[in-house]
């Protein structure tokens, strides 16, 4: 494919010449005689590098580079004058171009150079396309809802977004805190560092604190080499720390530490390290109540609730309940390459339950659903307590004959594999293999 290099110099022979030079080796040349034509081409075409005089009819061409990174980043930009300067080459280079050469003395130069910037631009480009995507996959826009309760919440994530602040989100299980979190930082300053998530209840105290803050060779027996913890893994970027009630109180004291002086001590070691992070923070508990009660650290509280966040329970969301089960539909059928649609009456059975598990069981049943139906949802692809008599049904047939068709059609879905299947199923694979051979479905 054709790199494209945009010329922007007002002395027409001079671009038509240029433009000739760079188009026989290869180049697809686009032209323009004032900064304000080369910004409008930039916004239409496929730009890698431009080729812009200093001084323009209505633009200053080293003034103009900071103009052209603004809109696209990648671009590359190099600099051409009649008569060059200290200054405005000094200046070029600081507001982001690639080079600064002057015309006639450093022809030979132009093609070099050219190939160089295209080469650094072509990288530049693939890695912001690649950031762009993971941005918008995780962007607020990801966000399924229309209710009052869930705008309002989007609303102030949005506007926390761009500072540095710490968050906490508040919520029941399965309300999708850390899609929040996630969407926080990928619309922040940071969102080109990394996002760290930990679940706090996921680890007993000693485990959460070497994961945490790392730890010095020797620090305990089996700690052979040094290892970084996630607040230095998170350098730079933000760490999300979800279920921050089940943390113990003497890990909150380090955690404190890390929120007022941006430093903490690691296991074993006597130096202290210092880290650039945002933190964000979670939980479905009351912690200002368990703070009051001494369950919880109250300074470490009153530092992690500067700006809160609550996110609503589904079942105080009903009319985001179809909008989410269609996501998610989408999402599973396009991920089991099949067609299936939802019947009206698998519709009503999904508004009328008590979504105790909130969005995430919502996720899991029409997994579940996808998984079970052919090309229209009813209530029997659901679990059967949204059923009571599809549950009276399913409990007069075959118990074997049952499992063994659910089995193959959770093994069509996951193409075969086993290791998916066995996690979709909720058993071990080998137990798994053992009903592969009970059933004969190998």
């Amino acid at each position: 494919m054709q790199a494209t290099i945009l010329i922007i110099d007002d002395e027409v022979k001079l671009n038509g010449l240029l433009s000739r030079i760079i188009g026989l080796e290869g180049f697809k040349v686009l032209q323009a005689y004032t900064g304000k034509e080369g910004l409008k081409l930039l916004e239409q075409e496929d730009v890698l590098v431009v080729l812009s005089d200093v001084k323009l009819p209505d633009a200053n061409g080293v003034e103009l580079v900071k103009n052209i990174k603004l809109k696209k980043p990648y671009v590359e930009v190099i600099n051409l004058t009649a008569y060059g300067t200290i200054n405005d080459g000094v200046q070029s280079i600081k507001n982001g171009a690639f080079n600064y050469i002057v015309k006639g003395d450093d022809n030979d130069k132009i093609i070099p150079l050219l190939n160089q910037a295209v080469e650094k631009a072509t990288l530049q480009q693939t890695a912001f396309n690649a950031d762009k995507k993971i941005s918008s996959k995780h962007s607020f826009a990801q966000i399924v809802g229309q209710s009052k309760s869930i705008t309002d919440a989007v609303n102030l994530a949005r506007k926390v977004a761009s500072t540095d602040t710490t968050v906490l989100l508040l919520g029941e299980t399965g309300t999708g805190k850390e899609v929040f979190a996630s969407a926080i930082h990928y619309e922040s300053q940071r969102r080109q560092m990394p996002f760290v998530a930990i679940n706090c209840s996921s680890f007993t105290g000693e485990l959460l604190e070497s994961e945490l803050f790392g730890y010095k060779a020797g620090a305990f027996s089996g700690a052979n080499k040094d290892k970084k913890g996630l607040f230095e893994e998170a350098h730079h970027g933000s760490i999300f720390l979800d279920e921050i009630g089940e943390m113990s109180l003497d890990l909150q004291a380090k955690l404190l530490r890390v929120l007022e002086s941006k430093t903490f001590i690691k296991l074993g070691d006597t130096q202290t390290t210092r880290v650039n992070i945002r933190i964000m923070a979670a939980t479905n508990r009351d912690l200002q109540k368990e703070a009051e009660e001494g369950k919880f650290r109250l300074d470490l509280f009153y530092r992690l609730s500067v700006f809160t966040i609550s996110l609503p329970a589904l079942s105080d969301r009903k009319e985001d309940i179809e909008p989410l089960a269609k996501y998610y539909l989408k999402f599973f059928i396009d991920k089991a390459a099949k067609s299936a649609k939802m019947s009206p009456e698998f519709v009503g059975a999904l508004k009328r339950h008590h979504w105790k598990g909130n969005i995430r069981e919502l996720k899991n049943v029409m997994e579940r659903a996808v998984i079970l139906a052919d090309d229209i949802l009813t209530p029997d692809a659901l679990p059967p307590q949204f059923n009571n008599q599809t549950a009276a049904d399913n409990s007069s047939l075959d118990l074997q004959s049952i499992e063994k068709q659910h089995i193959s059609k959770v093994l069509a879905y996951t193409k075969g594999n086993k290791t998916e299947t066995a996690r979709l199923l909720g058993i071990g694979l080998t137990t798994l293999y053992r009903k592969i051979d009970e059933y004969q479905l190998g």
